[in-house]
C-alpha cells in the first residue's frame, strides 16, 4: 500500500545526516531538532501555534482536555472513521454523538451536524476522511451559531488546503479552534515510528496544552492541571524535518496517480471514484473507491492473487463497533455510512507509485472486476 523504502532512498542522505546529528548531540527528548521542526511547520502550515506530541490519537485527546470539558458532555464526530476520533471521547467520560456522512466526500455530513446539537453539545470533530477537507465553512458557522468547539481531526489530511466562500484559503487543521495531525509512517507527512502534532492560533489554548502534554506542568516540577506525557522524540522530528521540504512534491504525486486511477476506472459501471469536496483540495492519503453491484470482497481477494494490496477502511462505522455497543444507535441508523462500510476498497497510493505500476493495478481492477 505504501513504498516508504523507496521514499527513503531518493532522500537518505537528508534523513541520515538527521539522524546523526541527534545522535552526536544525544539530546533525544526535546532536543533542538523538535523546535526546528515545529517552527517549520508552523510556516508550513500558517498556523500560529504548533505543539508536537507523541501520536495522533494523544493530539485529539490533549486537545479535548484543553477545553475544559465535563464527564456527560456530547461531542459531535463521524460514524464513518477510525476508532480513535470516538476513543479519546470515550476515555475522558465525555459522550460521543456520532453521525453519518455525505456519500460522495465521505466526510462527516452538516446536515446531520445541525440534528444531532442538544443542549449537552460542546465539541465537534469533524474528520477530514482520506486526505480532503470536511466542510469547514458550514461547520464553523454551526459552531458559532451554537457557541461549540471545534477540534478538527486532519490526521489523513496534511497539506490540503480550504478556499472559503470569500477565496481565502486556510490548511487542514488550522480552521478550528484546534486541529490534529498523525505523522504515523504510512502517512503523506510520516516519520519511522509514532508521532503527532496540535495546531492552534490561540494563545491561551496553546499554553494549556503545552503543559498537558508535558504532565501538567509549566514550571518544572509544579504541576498546574492533570496532564499526560506526550512528546515528539528528536529522531522523528529530524525525519520529519527533512521529509517536510518534499511534502508539496509528495501530494502532487499522490493527485498524479489518483488522476491516473479516475481516468482508467472512469465510466466502469461497478466502480465509483472518490468524489470531491470542490472547496478543497485532496492529497489522496487513501484513494477509495465504492464497488456497486460487486462482491468487494472477492475483488479483494482476486487483487490479492495479482500480488495487489487492496485494504477496506473501514469495515465496520463506530456505532456498530462492540467498544461502543450504545441503546441510542442501531443497525440501520447511519444507511450511508453502512453502505460505504460494504463497499469502499482503497488501491496502492504512496508518492512512489510509476506508470508503470499505476498501468498494472488499474488493468488488473478492470479484469477482476470483470470476471465477478
Amino acid at each position: 500500500m505504501v513504498d516508504l523504502h523507496t521514499q527513503y532512498e531518493h532522500i537518505k542522505a537528508d534523513i541520515d545526516r538527521g539522524i546523526q546529528e541527534v545522535i552526536d548531540s544525544t539530546a533525544f527528548v526535546k532536543g533542538p531538532k523538535v523546535n526546528e521542526f515545529r517552527e517549520h511547520l508552523e510556516s508550513y502550515t500558517g498556523a500560529k501555534h504548533v505543539i508536537p506530541v507523541g501520536n495522533g490519537t494523544d493530539a485529539l485527546q490533549i486537545a479535548l482536555m484543553a477545553l475544559g470539558l465535563r464527564p456527560g458532555d456530547e461531542v459531535i464526530t463521524p460514524t464513518f472513521t477510525f476508532i480513535a476520533t470516538a476513543e479519546v471521547v470515550a476515555l475522558l467520560g465525555l459522550t460521543p454523538v456520532v453521525v453519518d456522512v455525505d456519500w460522495d466526500t465521505m466526510n462527516i455530513s452538516t446536515e446531520a451536524i445541525e440534528r444531532a446539537i442538544t443542549p449537552k453539545t460542546k465539541a465537534i470533530v469533524p474528520v477530514h476522511l482520506f486526505g480532503q477537507c470536511a466542510d469547514m465553512e458550514a461547520i464553523m458557522r454551526i459552531a458559532r451559531k451554537h457557541n461549540l468547539y471545534v477540534v478538527e481531526d486532519a490526521c489523513q489530511a496534511i497539506g490540503a488546503v480550504y478556499t472559503f466562500s470569500d477565496g481565502s484559503k486556510q490548511q487542514a487543521g488550522t480552521i478550528g479552534n484546534i486541529g490534529c495531525t498523525s505523522f504515523f509512517p504510512s502517512k503523506n507527512l510520516g516519520c519511522y515510528g509514532d508521532g503527532g502534532a496540535i495546531f492552534t492560533n490561540d494563545d491561551d489554548l496553546a499554553a494549556k496544552m503545552q503543559a498537558i502534554a508535558n504532565h501538567g506542568m509549566v514550571v518544572r516540577y509544579h504541576h498546574d492541571m492533570i496532564g499526560v506525557n506526550s512528546r515528539l522524540d528528536s529522531i522523528q522530528a529530524a525525519i520529519l524535518d527533512a521529509k517536510l521540504p518534499h511534502l508539496d512534491e509528495y501530494i502532487a504525486n499522490r493527485q498524479r496517480a489518483a488522476a491516473y486511477y479516475d481516468n482508467a476506472f472512469s465510466g466502469n459501471p461497478h466502480i465509483i471514484v472518490p468524489g470531491r469536496n470542490t472547496h478543497s483540495t485532496h492529497v489522496y492519503h487513501q484513494y477509495t473507491l465504492r464497488i456497486i453491484n460487486a462482491d468487494r470482497n472477492r475483488l479483494k481477494e482476486l487483487l490479492a492473487e495479482k500480488n495487489i494490496p487492496a485494504m477496506i477502511y473501514y469495515p465496520v462505522p463506530l456505532h456498530l463497533q462492540k467498544a461502543y455497543n450504545d441503546p441510542r444507535y442501531k443497525q440501520g441508523d447511519f444507511p450511508v455510512a453502512e453502505r460505504l462500510a460494504d463497499c469502499v476498497l482503497s488501491l496502492p497510493m504512496h508518492t512512489e507509485l510509476d506508470n508503470e505500476q499505476l498501468a498494472y493495478i488499474t488493468s488488473s481492477v478492470l479484469d477482476c472486476i470483470n470476471r465477478l
